[in-house]
């Protein structure tokens, strides 16, 4: 049984993107789906795509490369875990990796990325961290 769905989707992510695999296959959630969608947004996957296998849904995500072949992911990380919850205010949240990596932030206006949520001025639970 898994317990956190999002470490393990992250755990994936990080492992296919040493491996250099195009396409990896995660376990869906609406959560999960929420991160992929500030990933995409932020330009560190090229896209990802939900589908239904009998009663069971998956997520796809297509891997982003540089021109060299590099992952354009170098670290992707699980902040808040189940043992452990992270809760930031929007100060906290303001500048990562000055400014070349991005939080995840669960918030009451949904997952947002950090320079969005402090633009708002509204903190929450930091999900990950990816530069």
């Amino acid at each position: 049984m898994m317990n956190d769905i999002i470490a393990d989707g992250l755990t994936r992510i990080r492992n296919a993107a040493m491996r250099g695999l195009e396409v990896t296959q995660l376990n869906h959630s609406k959560l999960m789906e929420a991160v992929l969608k500030v990933f995409e947004d932020k330009g560190y996957i090229e896209s990802f795509k939900v589908v239904e296998d009998g009663n069971k849904k998956f997520i796809n995500v297509t891997l982003k490369y540089d021109e060299n072949g590099n992952s354009v992911i170098n670290e992707v990380k699980k902040v808040s875990k189940p043992g452990r919850r992270v809760y930031k205010g929007y100060e906290d949240i303001k500048r990562f990796k000055n400014g070349y990596g991005t939080l995840v932030v669960s918030t009451n206006k949904g997952v947002l990325p950090n320079d969005e949520a402090y633009k708002l001025k509204v903190g929450g639970e930091v999900i990950c961290s990816i530069w």
